[in-house]
């Protein structure tokens, strides 16, 4: 007769409660041997092959790549005839999901385990030493497990509030939880640790409020940050810790930069894109203020000034906000800036950006004026020391020699590390920026 044996999440260690199913690396109905990995899983940690203890036929796995599962969750099941210790001995019918086998003498594919010792998963003890604590099946309603006991359920869906009764030494069958139908709740748990019956303050109230809404599955939809969001989102948020920044911003008149740019493009040979010009005006003006082409070093309490211009710009792609760096800039002609741009965006629109194509970038220009928006407080590019940031350029009512005309006018934006420089530094490189803008012609001539 065939054994079923249900294979759960193991306690990965480290305080972890969960992990994400990456990839499987098994399917239903292949034969697995003692030790195999058989799931790929990322925690908060790191990425984690998990070993099967059993040997077999697969015979069904739980949850969907990119599902959390908490720890003691389902993986998968395993069936085996529970005779031989060759995998997939025997073809009889699989039982219930979670069978245990009968305590045995023999190998691993007997019943034995595998002696492979995931924290606080042990496989090599006697059955009848392993009292089983079978969680129940996740709900597809929230991707969650009730944690069971051996005398009933315990109504529980938190993993945090599970690990929180486990810090404290609480034992939830011993709790009586205000939650619909009985359902445990942090607050519940935390009443119950000594020396926390003092009165609860009004943030603490809504904290508790909050993550009881939240536990009783009241919380919308939860969207992961991983891949290039959660890359973007960690640099963005250590920027935002680290650097003190301050902005200014100037409207300028561009009206002489587009007719540039049009007679530029009138003659044979690549065409100049408004950002290739911008961005030549860009290491113009780091040439003449040379604090914020910089970093600051504050182990070393130094401001590092950057020999050369590696110039990043924002690219909008289907991934998401990508930073291309063109290397060099200092060096190369409008043409040339034209150019490497045109490519590294072609590059991230495909996706075929290396990393060498996103890093080592010493200033950042950021054109949200694609998005038809005037302006913006940008967010240096850590461990950059400043972002100018680029409007569109609108028609708008302007004065220009004493009258009033219809000019095509730009918002530039500023942003930078403060502890590099004071504003008069900040002030004067937007300044020529703009003048660049306004009469571009000077700065252009012979490039």
């Amino acid at each position: 007769m065939a054994v079923v044996r249900e294979f759960t999440l193991p306690d990965l260690g480290e305080g972890l409660t969960g992990a994400e199913i990456v990839r499987w690396l098994v399917q239903v109905g292949d034969v697995v041997t003692v030790d195999q990995p058989v799931v790929e899983v990322e925690t908060a940690k790191a990425m984690v092959d998990v070993p099967c203890p059993y040997a077999g036929v697969v015979t069904a796995r739980f949850g969907e790549e990119g599902t959390e599962l908490p720890v003691g969750a389902p993986l998968l099941t395993v069936a085996d005839s529970g005779v031989s210790g060759e995998p997939g001995a025997g073809g009889g019918s699989a039982g219930e999901p979670g069978t245990e086998a009968p305590a045995s003498s023999g190998g691993p594919g007997a019943g034995g385990g595998s002696g492979n010792v995931l924290v606080g998963y042990g496989t090599a003890a006697p059955a009848e030493r392993r009292r089983r604590v079978r969680p129940a099946r996740v709900s597809p309603a929230n991707g969650e497990a009730a944690a069971t006991t051996a005398e009933g359920p315990v109504p529980v869906i938190s993993p945090l509030v599970r690990r929180l009764a486990r810090q404290h030494g609480i034992d939830l069958r011993q709790l009586v939880g205000s939650g619909p139908e009985g359902l445990i709740l942090r607050a519940d748990v935390e009443r119950a640790i000594p020396g926390t019956a003092e009165p609860v303050s009004e943030e603490r109230e809504e904290r508790v409020e909050r993550e009881e809404r939240e536990e009783r599955g009241e919380r919308g939809e939860r969207i992961p940050l991983r891949g290039v969001r959660g890359a973007v989102a960690d640099k963005l948020a250590r920027s935002r810790r680290e650097i003190p920044d301050a902005t200014c911003w100037v409207d300028a008149d561009a009206t002489e930069l587009l007719a540039a740019r049009t007679a530029m493009n009138a003659a044979d040979g690549p065409k100049i894109s408004v950002l290739a010009l911008l961005a030549r005006i860009c290491t113009a003006a780091l040439a003449r203020f040379p604090d914020l082409n910089a970093t600051v070093d504050m182990e070393r309490r130094e401001v590092v000034r950057l020999g050369g211009v590696h110039l990043g710009f924002a690219a909008q792609t289907d991934r998401g906000l990508v930073v291309p760096v063109v290397r060099d800039a200092h060096r190369r002609s409008v043409e040339g800036l034209a150019a490497e741009i045109a490519r590294l965006t072609e590059a991230a629109r495909a996706g075929a950006l290396s990393p060498s194509d996103l890093t080592g970038g010493t200033f950042t220009l950021n054109n949200y004026g694609v998005f038809g928006v005037d302006g913006s407080t940008p967010i240096i590019n850590h461990p950059e020391a400043a972002m100018l940031g680029v409007g569109r350029i609108a028609p708008k009512a302007w004065v220009h020699h004493g009258e009033l005309a219809v000019r095509h006018v730009v918002q530039l934006s500023f942003t930078f590390d403060h502890r590099v420089c004071d504003g008069g530094t900040a002030g004067g490189f937007l300044r020529y920026v703009a003048d660049c803008v306004e009469q571009p012609s000077v700065l252009l001539r012979g490039l």
